[in-house]
């Protein structure tokens, strides 16, 4: 095999709201390929104050994956960081101030009133296209008290990539998140910010995925076994997702599906109409500066709360892809919920509060925890092929199938019941979408790809490599 014909090696560091993993990315002309070398829980902490991230925890786990990584692959070219949105910690000097609050935490609730008394949400959406959630960053900085002091706000991934290299940065795919970047040109609203009260100053440089962060600290370097250094990529989880969707052609709608599911269409341009707005339609930035024009529905964190509650119950583990096939076998009459009901957001005691939804609406859940796990689904699904419709309808595109992407196509349940649901086919896969975004992102950066290889470029190598599974609409 010639110099020019070998894989190339990339180490992707992906960490979700419920488990975090270490991956080496190995591409080539025709290769992409994933190899995990490290996964570990992640999930939300309770401290007398409120709900946190574990953030020493998570980086020793980072720290000693990456090192895993080098040992097995001591090629690694880069690494690449990408988490969830909307959380930050607070640097005051080198220091972490405390740990990141979980946007779960309810502080956000007086973040809201704090910021809509003073900016009207209409001219929010118009100044940064972002849909109401309570728990986007510039609510959460509006009710943190110490946020006003001097120092730099870093998103979750930033923070990471400050602990490796020291440098603090604001990647922009994630930085859209925090309702704080203007969406048109995608700077930090300095203005919006003063106006609610967070010091402009507390917010760090833009980089752009494919730009180079810097190189690790020495005692970095020296633990992992290795010192490359470490590249912005899509560093919002969906925006790597999205870069590995096939997207075959503009026609086609996509769903990010984890805890979340991040159900939309991937524009050039912002929808900003009130249709939009009153539909709770967002406008996340992409690599490459593409839209993703999407709504936020509840995904699959129903479902594993559902199961965390009952095997909390049975004193004993459930095997959950044995339980989703007895609900696929289960008879599909079942009622279905609002997915997005407000009551169902945060942790506890799941199965219980769906039930409440389902009564408040007339209907009596399943008996039988099948029939349940069926009725969970099918809302689910229902609540996608809404999104879908609602997406065709504000921007006037014709939508002809929808690329179901991440742990959430591995649901064959789901993935029938979405293209039922819909009318559409769905097109399930690749799994590990987002970690294939975060290291095609840094494989161009390389060259491996070309320097000049567009998205559609990325996803052709998804689609020769990463061929989706077709479920066809059956009604």
């Amino acid at each position: 095999m010639s110099t020019a014909q070998r894989p190339r090696a990339f180490a992707a560091v992906d960490l979700g709201a419920t488990s975090g993993r270490v991956m080496i990315g190995r591409v080539g002309e025709d290769l992409l390929e994933l190899e995990q070398v490290a996964r570990f829980p992640n999930g939300p902490v309770r401290r007398p104050d409120g709900l946190h991230w574990d953030f020493e925890a998570l980086m020793e786990q980072v720290l000693d994956g990456l090192a895993e990584a080098v040992r097995r692959e001591p090629s690694i070219e880069s690494i690449g960081i990408d988490t969830w949105a909307v959380d930050y910690g607070v640097l005051h000097g080198a220091a972490l101030r405390a740990e990141p609050f979980h946007y779960r935490d309810d502080r956000g609730a007086r973040g809201v009133d704090l910021v809509h008394a003073r900016v009207p949400f209409a001219e929010l959406y118009a100044r940064n296209g972002l849909q109401f959630l309570p728990f986007t960053t510039l609510y959460q900085l509006a009710a943190d008290d110490d946020a006003g002091e001097a120092g730099t706000v870093l998103l979750v991934p930033d923070l990471v990539a400050h602990r490796l290299t020291g440098a603090r940065v604001a990647e922009r795919t994630n930085a859209s998140t925090t309702g704080l970047l203007g969406v048109h040109d995608r700077e930090w609203d300095a203005a919006l910010a003063e106006r609610i009260g967070i010091g402009a100053d507390l917010l760090p440089p833009l980089v752009d995925p494919g730009q180079r962060i810097g190189r690790l600290l020495p005692a970095v370097a020296a633990r992992i076994g290795a010192d490359p250094p470490v590249v912005a990529v899509g560093s919002h989880d969906t925006a790597s997702a999205v870069v590995a969707a096939p997207l075959a052609s503009p026609s086609s709608a996509y769903i990010s599906c984890g805890t979340w599911g991040l159900v939309g269409l991937e524009l050039d341009a912002p929808v900003l109409t009130d249709g939009a707005r009153e539909a709770g339609f967002t406008h996340e930035l992409g690599v490459d500066g593409r839209i993703r024009f999407l709504h936020n529905v509840t995904g699959l964190w129903l479902l594993t709360e559902t199961v965390r509650a009952w095997e909390a119950e049975d004193g004993a583990p459930i095997d959950l892809p044995e339980l989703v096939a007895r609900a696929a076998a289960a008879a599909p009459g079942v009622p279905v919920f609002d997915a997005n009901a407000e009551s169902l957001s945060a942790p506890g005691d799941m199965p219980a509060r769906i039930a409440a939804v389902v009564r408040a609406n007339g209907a009596e859940p399943p008996p039988t925890r099948a029939g349940f796990v069926r009725m969970i689904v099918e809302s689910i699904a229902q609540a996608f092929a809404n999104a879908i419709g609602t997406s065709a309808e504000l921007t006037g595109r014709r939508v002809d199938a929808i690329d179901l992407i991440g742990g959430g196509s591995l649901n064959r349940l789901l993935c029938q019941t979405t293209a039922d649901r819909s009318g559409l086919p769905v097109l399930a896969g690749p799994v590990e979408a987002t970690a294939l975004g975060n290291v095609l992102v840094q494989a161009r950066a390389a060259g491996v790809l070309g320097a000049d290889a567009s998205l559609e470029d990325l996803r052709d190598l998804v689609r020769r490599t990463h061929p989706p599974e077709r479920y066809a609409p059956r009604r």
